[in-house]
């Protein structure tokens, strides 16, 4: 199984989060990140209440290439 993140908690990043979540035998773990943790934080309730399963949440500028680096080693 895969681990997936999904940078933008937008309309097409919940979407993406939804059926991502649906997809238990392809994903072991789901992650949404975006500049505001609360939209991925309300997706993550909406999803666990939804789909039954708890998806981790991040804030996260994804314009910032350098800070991505540094707060992940494996994408070093």
């Amino acid at each position: 199984m895969s681990k997936v993140l999904i940078i933008g908690a937008g309309g097409v990043g919940g979407v993406v989060a939804h059926k991502a979540a649906m997809e238990t035998k392809v994903f072991s773990e789901v992650m949404l990140a975006s500049r505001r943790i609360e939209s991925c934080n309300k997706l993550a309730a909406e999803i666990e209440q939804m789909h039954g399963r708890k998806i981790t949440t991040a804030q996260v500028d994804a314009d910032d290439v350098a800070l991505l680096q540094r707060a992940d080693p494996r994408m070093r």
